[in-house]
């Protein structure tokens, strides 16, 4: 079975703050991802308004409702986010550790240390019918302990496996991920995946990993859409998530 695509659209926003306009616009790119088959959407709303705003979320929302596929909403413990989640009635909000002066996501909860602190949030959000999940390195000793926080399904971290493709350390990091999905999948818990994946690294991810079930994937698709087009990136992505080998641009 394929896995779906989320289209993560924050470097989209980034790019519009950076003129300081509404060009180019995360609506017209939402449209654009969705009629070239992604399953859904992803924004990740940080304090800084950095990239993502708060009216982007809300715009989001609104087009994938009207486009009956799922919207997730990525971010970290503060308040008014999960409250914004639970007006909106996401589909899916994935529960992201901010460390001060991030450039990006780099790190996953603690567990079960911080588990205390992750929990009453996601009791909350599932009780207004909000699928939760929650960001976490790819460590098998980890997964045992996520069922506790009452979550619904576990983002792994893939920026290891990615470092590590086509290097001697493949396997090994490969091999985690896959131990962390049995684990989890054995307790219940849904399999999402995110970070630094792409057309090179996912498709050998894929066919590794059976009980995937999404991927949220912005950066990489947004730097190979500069070069193919988006909808053709999108299609693209949409094969890799198939498992099928697919000729990425040279971006780098």
């Amino acid at each position: 079975m394929a896995v779906n695509l989320s289209v993560n659209l924050n470097k989209v926003a980034l790019l519009r703050n950076s003129r300081g306009h509404d060009n180019p616009s995360p609506r017209v790119a939402a449209h654009a991802c969705l009629d070239a088959g992604a399953d859904g959407l992803t924004l990740h709303w940080r304090a800084d308004n950095r990239h993502t705003r708060e009216a982007d979320v809300r715009d989001l929302r609104a087009i994938c409702k009207e486009r009956g596929v799922e919207f997730n909403l990525e971010g970290d413990e503060r308040p008014e986010l999960h409250a914004l989640a639970a007006e909106l009635a996401v589909d899916q909000f994935t529960l992201v550790p901010v460390r001060p002066g991030e450039v990006t996501s780099d790190h996953g909860w603690d567990l079960p240390r911080q588990t205390p602190i992750i929990a009453p949030i996601l009791a909350r959000l599932a009780d207004r019918g909000v699928r939760t999940a929650i960001f976490l390195d790819p460590d098998p000793a980890l997964m045992v302990h996520a069922a506790a926080t009452g979550c619904a399904r576990v983002e792994l971290y893939t920026e290891p496996y990615a470092a590590a493709f086509a290097t001697p350390r493949q396997d090994v990091e490969l091999g985690r991920l896959i131990a962390c999905a049995q684990t989890l999948t054995a307790a219940g818990v849904g399999v999402n995946a995110g970070h630094d994946l792409d057309l090179h690294n996912l498709p050998t991810f894929v066919r590794a990993c059976p009980t995937l079930a999404e991927v949220s994937i912005g950066h990489a698709l947004l730097a190979d859409a500069l070069y193919l087009g988006l909808g053709a990136t999108v299609a693209a992505y949409k094969r890799a998530c198939r498992g099928e080998a697919t000729t990425p641009p040279v971006t780098r």
